[in-house]
Order: structure tokens, then C-alpha cells, then sequence
């Protein structure tokens, strides 16, 4: 059986990454800036993840739709076509009305932690005899209560959750950068 990787090859990555060290750290610092940021002001972070998530909408609706004409000859075209503009209305409407964007895209992140969670708890308890199984089903019973909280607090949730969680997303990926580049700065 060959190696997944090649131990020159892998060597070769651990020196370009010691050689980028400050790189990382330098993005690090940036990333907990952000982080700090959202934290600070959670709506403007909500609101700033709505734009971005909209104009990926729109970016990828009119990919889609070139990609659908691209292929007009083909059975899928309408398909194709079909989820191209249904895209871009997403995009458009995310864009056009982010205080609603905001709203729906927490609804959707309140429905998916409930899902998570109990696709969590299920899975815990198909593992249930292996140690550790207790630890998938308090992570479950965690995201059933991150959606419990954000369906209570509804106004409230809509114009922060998304920020909050952006914040939490770039303090920890900064703090990781940080740790990551001062290691491989030591090594």
C-alpha cells in the first residue's frame, strides 16, 4: 500500500509554510480585528453577511445562466436555466432588502440547528455503545437550543445572530492563524 503522500512532498509544504509564518499570523491579526468588530456592532456584521451572501447569489444566478446557454442544445437546459434565475432573484432580493435578508437567512440558520441537532442526537445514539457518544449528544441538544433561542428572540435574533456568528467564526479562525504562525515561527 503506497502513502497518501509523499513524505518529500510533505516536508517541502511544512518549509513553505514556516517560510509564510508571518503571513499567517498577519492574517490572523486581521481576522480577530474582524472578529472584535462583529462583536461590536452585530447588526452592521449581520448586514454585511447578508450583502456578501447576496452578491454570491447574484454572481453565481448569472454563471448559471451563461453556463445554461452554454449548453442550450442539451436536455437540461431549462433546468439549469431555472435555478440560474432562481439564483439571482435570491441574490437580488438578499441585496435589495438586506433587513429582510437578514431574516430569512436566520430563519434558516435557526432551521438548520434544529435539524443539525437532531440528526446529532440520532447519530449519538446509532454510536451509543463507543465512548464519546455523550459528547454528540450534548453538541445535538446544544444546536436545538441555539435555534430554541434565536425562534424566541426572533427580532432581536434576525438583526444579530449573523454578526455574532460571523464574530465568533473570525476570532476563532484568528486566534487558530495566530497560534498556527507563531508554532511554525518557533519550529
Amino acid at each position: 500500500m503506497t502513502d497518501l503522500f509523499d513524505k518529500k512532498d510533505v516536508e517541502e509544504a511544512l518549509e513553505k509554510l514556516k517560510a509564510s509564518w508571518g503571513w499567517l499570523v498577519a492574517i490572523g491579526v486581521i481576522s480577530l480585528i474582524g472578529g472584535l468588530l462583529s462583536f461590536a456592532n452585530p447588526f452592521a456584521a449581520t448586514m454585511t453577511v447578508d450583502y456578501l451572501v447576496g452578491f454570491v447569489f447574484l454572481f453565481a444566478g448569472v454563471v448559471q445562466i451563461v453556463q445554461a446557454f452554454s449548453v442550450r442544445g442539451s436536455g437540461g437546459f431549462l433546468w439549469t436555466l431555472a435555478v440560474g434565475i432562481l439564483t439571482l432573484l435570491v441574490g437580488a432580493i438578499l441585496v435589495g432588502n438586506p433587513i429582510a435578508g437578514a431574516a430569512s437567512l436566520t430563519v434558516l440558520v435557526g432551521i438548520l440547528l434544529f435539524f443539525l441537532g437532531a440528526a446529532k442526537i440520532a447519530f449519538s445514539m446509532s454510536m451509543r455503545p463507543a465512548s464519546g457518544w455523550g459528547w454528540v449528544t450534548l453538541s445535538g441538544i446544544l444546536s436545538i437550543v441555539l435555534g430554541v433561542i434565536i425562534f424566541a428572540n426572533f427580532p432581536w435574533a434576525a438583526a444579530t445572530v449573523l454578526g455574532l456568528f460571523l464574530g465568533v467564526e473570525l476570532t476563532f479562525n484568528g486566534v487558530t492563524l495566530l497560534l498556527t504562525g507563531f508554532a511554525l515561527r518557533k519550529s
